[in-house]
């Protein structure tokens, strides 16, 4: 394990990447529950989704860890899963299995744009200051969804958010996690978020949020499996109004999902990475090539499964927290999505309460890479200050990006510096651009 994973060389122990490969899955574990019910909204059958969610979630994650050693937990992701279920099945009119088609050719694209080095060209372009920025806006964005999660924030039509209501129960067993994970923290307790997760979720047994009914779950994948290629290709090429329309809408489709998932893995890898001390003086993270092949192969796989893209997690920052540099702990993360399907009960007893504070948390130590920004300089400050600020605040990593790779050329012009610029930034830029021109958000 030593020799294969080079623990004492990223000066790290067994006890410690297990530790924290438990902490990322336990962290994100609610993709186990949230992504069939999203999916169950575009027709797909729940329990089937539940394990092709275990199943490419596991494929990704130890590919990441066994292939790129690398210790970040992959699955299918937030808001490309409802993408698929409201916009490409609920809006467009496509089958759920033409939608599943559409993800595997954006996972084939991917794969392609990886063997090419395009997708590890266009990580070595972004400057090194937006790189720091994505990390902390990360932060941001990641905070925001654990203050959601809980209650804390909610919406309203006045002002846009506003504070929960803290008399309701859950909110106040998501109030007393972050009071015990902080208490934790601040003590250097080692696990501190594994142990405050835990904790919440039994605290939240007597107050009746934690569900102890160990529900019953058919494992039965065949609904969703393979679906893709039958009927999925012939439903893909059906959607009617002509061959243009036809054309039109499944570029649509397939860049838009090729576009969201490729910006949301590299702000995961750059900004965890940045956290974790792992990138070289360019702002390089070792083995990106092999990080982005883990992804591109688990999103075709997961397609071919029953689920939508599988991208890396942000919540993979929790682990990297926890102390994890390789890929032991994505390789621990992996074991328990494969445990999680003989244990799903227990899996899904562990409330959004209890891993909204782990998020919380995760956002502050997020934000320690702001100090490597010269806010002093203004056109470094601008695009991160878009970059830190669209995250959150679009509620997507990929957004947040994209409005950095817009400002930075901007500036830079602006100042008389064009030639500082990398040349493939300012072409995505205008493909950002395009994006928001054309394409759905």
């Amino acid at each position: 394990m030593e020799k294969f994973f080079k623990l004492k060389e990223k000066n790290t122990t067994v006890k410690t990447e297990i530790i924290a490969g438990i902490t990322t899955f336990v962290t994100m574990a609610y993709i186990l529950f949230v992504n069939p019910d999203i999916l169950e909204a575009a027709g797909m059958d729940y329990n089937a989704v539940f394990m092709a969610t275990c199943i490419s979630a596991a494929i990704g994650t130890l590919i990441m860890g066994l292939y790129a050693n690398l210790p970040f937990a992959q699955a299918p992701g937030m808001g490309l899963n409802a993408f698929f279920a409201f916009y490409v099945v609920g809006f467009l009119g496509y089958s759920w299995e033409a939608a599943l088609m559409a993800v595997f050719i954006s996972g084939i694209f991917f794969i392609i744009l990886t063997i090419t080095g395009v997708r590890e060209m266009i990580v070595e372009a972004i400057p090194n200051s937006l790189k720091h920025a994505i990390g902390a806006g990360i932060g941001l964005f990641i905070a925001l969804l654990g203050f959601k999660n809980a209650g804390i924030v909610v919406p309203y039509e006045a002002t846009l958010v506003s504070f929960g209501d803290f008399t309701n129960p859950a909110v106040f067993l998501a109030v007393i996690g972050l009071v015990l994970t902080t208490v934790l923290m601040a003590r250097k307790v080692r696990g501190g978020l594994l142990i405050g997760i835990v904790g919440t979720t039994l605290i939240g047994i007597p107050l009746g949020i934690t569900d102890t009914t160990m529900a019953e779950f058919s494992f039965n994948i065949m609904p969703t499996l393979g679906r893709a290629f039958n009927p999925g290709i012939s439903d893909l090429l059906s959607v009617g109004g002509g061959f243009v329309a036809v054309a039109s809408s499944i570029f649509t489709v397939v860049i838009s999902f090729t576009l969201v998932d490729l910006f949301d893995t590299i702000g995961t890898l750059i900004g965890t990475g940045a956290k974790a001390n792992m990138l070289d003086e360019k702002g390089k993270l070792p083995n990106m090539n092999k990080a982005l092949m883990a992804d591109a192969v688990a999103t075709s796989a997961g397609a071919l499964l029953g689920t939508s893209t599988v991208t890396t997690y942000v919540e993979s920052t929790a682990g990297v927290a926890e102390g994890g540099k390789t890929g032991l702990t994505a390789v621990t993360t992996g074991v328990m999505f494969i445990l999680a399907i003989l244990l799903a009960p227990f899996a899904l007893m562990v409330p959004q309460q209890a891993t909204a504070p782990a998020l919380i948390i995760v956002g502050v130590l997020m934000m320690t890479t702001i100090k490597n920004i010269n806010f002093e300089d203004f056109e470094e400050a601008v695009p991160a200050f878009f970059t830190l600020a669209v995250m959150p605040f679009s509620f997507s990593i990929a957004n947040g990006i994209g409005a950095g790779l817009i400002f930075y050329p901007i500036t830079k012009v602006a100042a008389g510096k064009a030639k500082d610029v990398h040349p493939l930034v300012y072409l995505l830029a205008v493909i950002f651009i395009a994006k928001l021109a054309f394409l759905p958000s």
